[in-house]
């Protein structure tokens, strides 16, 4: 009966307005570099303050899941994330946009996030009390562990063009950039030159813009399109989508999912995670970095998936999953609406009109997507000339807008031409950023454990939960490991 009345209260006028027009916005901020969907939906939690409290939901709502496919269009297009969620698919997607094949990959990026979306929302909507109780297990220690999953993946970044130490080098450089700032737990300055604005790190953002934006467009200089050769993007516009991709959404969908229910975690560790998954259990395994359709389907899917995931303890516990889940907490307490078990009974109507208007948005870009991808395919065939300055003028003003900080600027440039270098000499940037990312996670996790074990590293092992990430961790590592060492033999031999 709730859920009926949910459904009623959600098809007035106001709110299905809402839904739309914050996920189109949704979709036009993940598309340009800098602008996130923190801090799409942070600037509107003062304009819902006039609005009906749902509808000043279903807004925010409809902005963070039109953000997080959004942030897909530059990457593949331009190989320039919208969102750091969007690096994985940048991988695969912008090598397929040079062969002329970007409408595909525009299909397969939209297709894969209406799917990754709907499914975690779906299981907010049945599972979120038991899922909840699930997220309060983890503790520091299978934090650590998680993250020591995700750095796993640099060994199933080495290829071809980076070999295995390579790809480790490149890991442990996102890890020491990592460590600039204050120590977690002594709070000690650690590398910061005595600048202030290096206290908190290195943000990720002017660094993310820096290695792809930036590096991109020192790249295009000299050409005269972003596609290779004389190949129509407007005549692969009907491609039809690959055959098996099914299994990889799946598996990016559960993988998301179930990252985004973990508070703190977000949805660039979901892409990252389901896209060396699809890696390890693809059969063109050798064709990822030179533009898998697979690669594509899992990282989107995963990086959507952590859309529902993450609502799930922050409406019943009000532990934000993400940034973005933290500014929609934000907005609910504004309007009164206190996390946990009132919000689905007392509040149930609103609640559940909310998690609906998920489906719904998710449905509008889905739409938006297919409709425009030709269009937004057409991207492809500006002339350099036009695009490098582009890009690199909101590129900046991007990495400036984050925290106001000229230093951003700087970071962004430096990091711009450090990632040309590290590419011409074969480096892995997708093993830097996962060190990046990830290190400050397993550096915390892993601090804060052995504080909980008293300096036994046993409290690593002890939980049924830590176990079954172990065994994620080695399985992961077990099978390139042996490719390499065959791959070793039969040089030798």
């Amino acid at each position: 009966m709730m859920i009926l009345d949910a459904f009623n209260a959600l098809m007035a006028p106001a709110a299905l307005f809402a839904v739309v027009i914050g996920t189109v916005a949704g979709v036009v901020v993940g598309g340009m570099p800098g602008l996130t969907a923190t801090m799409a939906v942070a600037l509107l939690i003062p304009v819902t303050f006039t609005l009906e409290p749902l509808v000043g939901l279903v807004l925010m709502g409809g902005v963070y899941c039109g953000a997080m496919y959004g942030g897909s269009i530059p990457a593949i297009l331009l190989r320039t994330p919208g969102t750091p969620a969007a690096v994985a698919t940048a991988m695969e997607g912008y090598p397929l946009t040079q062969q002329g094949r970007a409408g595909l990959a525009l299909k397969v990026s939209v297709i894969s996030s209406f799917w990754g979306g709907t499914f975690s929302t779906f299981i907010l909507l049945i599972m979120a009390p038991v899922l909840a109780i699930f997220a309060l297990s983890f503790g520091p220690p299978e934090y650590f562990l998680l993250a020591l999953l995700g750095l796993a993946g640099i060994v199933s970044m080495a290829d071809e063009e980076s070999g295995l130490i390579k790809s480790i080098i490149s890991g442990l450089l996102g890890l020491i950039i990592a460590v600039v700032g204050t120590d977690p737990i002594s709070g000690m300055l650690r590398y910061t030159g005595g600048l202030t604005d290096l206290f908190e790190g290195v943000a990720f953002m002017p660094a993310l813009i820096g290695m792809f934006s930036i590096a991109q467009m020192l790249a295009l200089t000299g050409k005269k399109s972003v596609v290779e050769g004389t190949a129509d993007v407007g005549a692969i516009k009907n491609e039809p989508m690959p055959k098996g991709l099914w299994k990889y959404i799946g598996l990016g969908s559960v993988t998301g999912t179930i990252v985004g229910i973990l508070p703190g975690e977000g949805a660039t560790i979901a892409a990252f995670l389901s896209y060396n998954v699809a890696k390890r259990r693809s059969k063109n395994e050798h064709l990822f970095g030179k533009g898998n359709p697979e690669g594509i389907a899992a990282a989107e899917a995963g990086n959507n998936g952590c859309v529902g995931g993450s609502l799930v303890p922050t409406l019943t516990l009000g532990i934000p999953g993400n940034s973005v889940a933290a500014a929609l907490l934000g907005g609910l307490l504004v309007h009164g609406l206190i996390p946990g078990p009132e919000l689905f009974t007392k509040h149930g109507t609103m609640t559940y009109a909310f998690i609906l208007s998920l489906f719904l948005a998710n449905i509008v870009f889905l739409i938006l997507g297919l409709y425009m991808a030709p269009r937004f395919a057409k991207i492809s065939r500006t002339p350099v000339e036009l695009l490098i300055p582009t890009v690199c003028l909101f590129s900046v003003l991007g990495s400036y807008a984050i925290h106001n900080s000229v230093l951003d600027i700087y970071l962004c440039l430096l990091f711009g031409v450090g990632a040309i270098i590290l590419k011409k000499t074969g480096f892995s940037l997708g093993a830097l950023i996962l060190g990046l990312i990830l290190g400050p996670i397993a550096e915390t996790g892993f601090a804060q454990g052995l504080i909980m074990g008293r300096g036994s590293f046993s409290i690593f092992f002890a939980s049924p939960q830590a176990i079954v990430l172990w065994i994620l961790t080695l399985l992961l590592l077990v099978p390139p490991l042996i490719n390499i060492v065959k791959k070793h033999r039969a040089e030798t031999a």
